[in-house]
C-alpha cells in the first residue's frame, strides 16, 4: 500500500479482507452436481461491503489480495467498475484467486463451497506492506473475522486497528467461518464436532480485535463465538464490555438490534421481501450502516436503512451486482411504510 491521498483526499470506507470469485448456479433449487449454468460475480465481504457503500455514493477502497491469473485479473475490474479504488489488491504469484460456490434454496438454505486451498491470496496481506497513514486517515475502516483466521492476515489486521488507535469509526465485522478456523456448523451446540475447538481457536484473537474496534456487528453465532452470549441484549452488553461503543446484532427475520455505550438503544423489525438468495444481504446491511455512520443518521433511522438494503439484495441473485442504490432502498421503505 503506498500513497493514501488520491483524488480528493482520504476514503469515507477502507474495507479490508476477504476478496474472490462468487459462481452461483442460474437456477434455484438445483444442487451442485445438477447445475450447469453459472454467473460469475465477484465476492468476499470485505469487498462486498466496499461496493455496497460505493453504489451509495461512497469514496471506497479494498485492502486485499488474488492470486496472479485471470480471475485476480477480472476482480480489478470489477472493483474499478463498481468504483471501488483497487491500489491496495495486489497479487500473489503462489495461490489461485479464490472460487465460492453456493446451493439456492429459498428462503433460509445457501449452503456455500469455499475453494481457498492450499491458502487464500487474501489471508496473504502482510503488516509492512499497509499504508497505515491511509488507514488513519479513513473515516470508517472496516476489518473481519476471516482476516483473522491465519498470518500474515491476522497480525495485519491487529495492526491496522492498532494504527487506527480507535479513531472515527472502526468496525468489526464478526464473520464468523468456523470452516476457516478448521471448525464445522455455526457455535453453540450446532458447531458438531470440531465447532467447540475452532470456536476456541478464534476468541482470543476476536477479543483482540474488539479491544481496537469501536462498533462490532455480527449474528447470534458470531456474537457467541465472540463473548460467549447468543441472546441479542446479553451479547450487545458484552460487546460493549469488550471495548466497542456501538454493539449491532443482527437477528435475521427479527431484524436487528443496536446498543450504544451511552445507553441509546434501536431495535427495528426486518422488511420482509420474497427471498431468493441470503447471501449478500449482510454485507449490503453493512455498507449501508456505514452510509448511515457516516451521514450522522440517528440509531434508529441507521438501521431501518441498512435493514432494507439488506432485504433488498435478499430478494435477488447476486451479491456485488445486486448492491442497491439509495433511491432503491427509500423506494422499498416508502412502499414498506403504506
Amino acid at each position: 500500500m503506498a500513497g493514501h491521498d488520491g483524488p480528493g483526499g482520504s476514503y469515507d470506507l477502507i474495507t479490508m479482507g476477504r476478496l474472490g470469485v462468487d459462481l452461483y448456479p442460474l437456477r434455484a433449487g438445483v444442487p451442485l452436481e445438477e447445475a450447469d449454468t453459472f454467473g460469475k460475480f465477484l465476492g468476499g465481504s470485505a469487498a462486498n461491503v466496499a461496493v455496497a457503500a460505493a453504489r451509495l455514493g461512497r469514496r471506497t477502497a479494498l485492502v486485499s489480495r488474488t492470486g496472479d491469473d485471470p480471475f485476480g485479473r477480472y476482480l480489478h475490474a470489477q472493483l474499478r467498475a463498481f468504483g471501488v479504488d483497487d491500489r491496495w489488491v495486489t497479487p500473489v504469484a503462489a495461490y489461485p484467486t479464490p472460487l465460492t460456490f453456493c446451493e439456492i434454496h429459498p428462503p433460509d438454505d445457501f449452503p456455500l463451497w469455499f475453494y481457498r486451498r492450499p491458502k487464500a491470496p487474501d489471508l496473504e496481506i502482510r503488516p509492512e506492506e499497509l499504508d497505515l497513514a491511509a488507514v488513519r486517515a479513513a473515516r470508517v475502516f472496516w476489518v473481519t473475522g476471516t482476516g483473522l483466521c491465519e498470518e500474515p492476515s491476522r497480525s495485519a489486521t491487529l495492526a491496522a486497528l492498532r494504527a487506527r488507535a480507535k479513531a472515527d469509526t472502526t468496525v468489526f465485522d464478526l464473520d464468523w467461518r468456523p470452516v476457516f478456523w478448521g471448525g464445522e456448523g455455526g457455535a453453540s451446540g450446532a458447531g458438531g464436532r470440531t465447532g467447540p475447538a475452532a470456536v476456541a481457536a478464534a476468541r482470543p484473537h476476536y477479543a483482540a480485535a474488539l479491544a481496537h474496534a469501536t462498533v462490532a456487528v455480527g449474528n447470534a453465532d458470531e456474537c457467541e463465538v465472540a463473548t460467549g452470549e447468543r441472546d441479542p441484549h446479553a451479547a450487545a452488553r458484552a460487546l460493549l464490555a469488550a471495548g466497542v461503543e456501538l454493539a449491532v446484532v443482527k437477528q435475521g427475520p427479527e431484524g436487528v438490534l443496536a446498543v450504544h455505550r451511552d445507553g441509546t438503544t434501536a431495535e427495528v423489525p426486518a422488511v420482509r421481501v420474497e427471498v431468493l438468495n441470503g447471501l449478500g444481504a449482510g454485507d449490503a446491511f453493512g455498507g449501508a450502516l456505514c452510509h448511515g455512520l457516516l451521514a450522522g443518521w440517528d440509531l434508529e433511522r441507521t438501521l431501518t436503512y441498512a435493514n432494507a438494503a439488506g432485504a433488498l439484495v435478499a430478494s435477488r441473485l447476486a451479491c456485488s451486482s445486486a448492491m442497491p442504490t439509495h433511491d432503491e432502498i427509500t423506494a422499498l421503505l416508502a412502499g414498506a411504510a403504506s
